[in-house]
């Protein structure tokens, strides 16, 4: 079976963004953090800070312990986004990128001659060359190259940093049984757990059992998607839908009281209402949840959700965020991190108008204040609840999500 999928995965990419454009920081352990502060986390850590064991979600305390001359940098995610975006462009020079999975990796389907091992290897040497020239010669690479696109994800992640690693079809499954099980992507925690208890502990396990075994770890025809996948065999992507727009954030030590909490959960909610309607749905829920800090205890965290008729309609929302936050038990210790959840979403268009509520009278509105945003700054307009929390909330990068500058900017 001929190779069909090459996957590019940047190497640590925001901590090596952070010494592309600043030099003083190369080969030094950097750690990159989403506000200046000794009780948050690592988001992301150099290659350098990884050899001494930081991590993604490192605790600050920890990675000083760890590493005593580790430098911490705030993050800047617009700024990554703007290099993702030049280093998407790099790879595209060199073949077309099928689909971009997260900021840091893409994948590339292999046609015609780059399907032949010798091609396909000189084209992942043409990607990290062409990355290097045009983005940064700081911006490492590790290449996966395989008969289907989860086991090309796979080979990219077995040699770090700054590998090119082939599984061949008459390698599998003998060349993944030194993995772990974590080690595949879709096998999380829970799944593991569930893989154990029908007696599958290793990968050598995972890849003898039966179609039916993981049809039943799975529960349903995903297992055995999974078992043709671990065989080379290359199947089509599910079709997926947006479940969710939220945001949170980390407040910086100045921030932790109520009132500016308050303000940063705003600010927040306006940021998802304004994606909400850019990708052309309404919401059905409300989610708020809090983190506190707790003397002695370390964190405790609280939620609530309320649900209504779907809209999209930021000044609907506005009393709902209210309404929750008003039903918060007594806050226990500072609170540390705020976050909003739009939820039970629907596209606009399938959404039934209200007998009682005829039109959505602030559609214009809303339309105005999203368009002068995106042109002048997400703060040129804004409600004044959030008028504390304009600057507190930055772009946030999620695993799976490469945010629009042009809706999700940080003004």
């Amino acid at each position: 079976m001929a190779l069909h999928s090459l996957y590019v995965d940047l190497n640590s990419f925001f901590a090596s963004v952070e010494q592309q454009l600043r030099p003083e920081l190369r080969g030094r352990p950097v750690g990159v953090l989403p506000v200046m502060a000794d009780t948050t986390c690592c988001i992301a850590a150099s290659i350098d800070a990884k050899r001494f064991g930081i991590k993604t979600g490192t605790p600050v305390w920890q990675a000083k312990k760890l590493c005593r001359d580790i430098v911490f940098v705030q993050a800047r995610p617009s700024t990554y986004v703007e290099i993702h975006h030049r280093i998407v462009a790099a790879v595209e020079s060199c073949t077309p990128v099928g689909e971009v999975l997260s900021i840091d990796e893409m994948a590339c389907e292999l046609m015609g001659r780059d399907r032949d091992e010798a091609n396909a290897v000189r084209l992942g040497q043409q990607i990290k060359q062409a990355i290097y020239d045009q983005v940064g010669e700081v911006l490492h690479s590790s290449v996966g190259i395989a008969p289907n696109r989860f086991l090309a994800k796979t080979a990219s992640n077995m040699q770090k940093p700054n590998g090119l690693v082939v599984i061949r079809q008459e390698e599998l499954p003998q060349k993944l049984y030194g993995l772990k099980l974590g080690a595949l992507n879709g096998i999380g925690r829970a799944m593991e757990q569930r893989l154990n208890q029908l007696g599958i502990h290793t990968v050598e396990q995972l890849c003898n059992a039966s179609k039916d075994t993981l049809r039943r770890a799975w529960n349903g025809v995903e297992g055995e998607r999974y078992y043709a996948k671990l065989r080379g065999e290359v199947v089509a992507t599910a079709p997926t839908q947006r479940s969710s727009v939220g945001h949170s954030h980390v407040l910086a030590p100045e921030l932790r009281d109520p009132d500016n909490a308050l303000a940063v959960l705003y600010r927040l909610l306006h940021k998802a209402a304004m994606r909400l309607r850019h990708y052309g749905y309404c919401a059905g829920s409300l989610g708020l949840h809090l983190s506190y800090i707790r003397t002695g205890a370390g964190h405790t965290r609280w939620a609530d959700q309320a649900r209504f008729a779907p809209h999209a309609d930021t000044l609907k929302f506005n009393p709902v965020l209210a309404e929750l936050w008003q039903r918060r038990p007594p806050d226990p210790g500072p609170i540390l991190k705020v976050g909003v959840v739009l939820a039970d979403l629907i596209e606009h268009s399938q959404v039934t108008r209200d007998l009682f509520d005829p039109g959505d009278r602030h559609e214009p509105l809303n339309s105005v204040l999203d368009q002068i945003n995106q042109r002048y700054g997400p703060n040129t307009l804004y409600f004044g609840g959030a008028h504390h929390g304009r600057g507190a909330a930055p772009m946030r990068i999620a695993f799976s999500h490469v945010p629009e500058l042009q809706v999700e900017s940080d003004g």
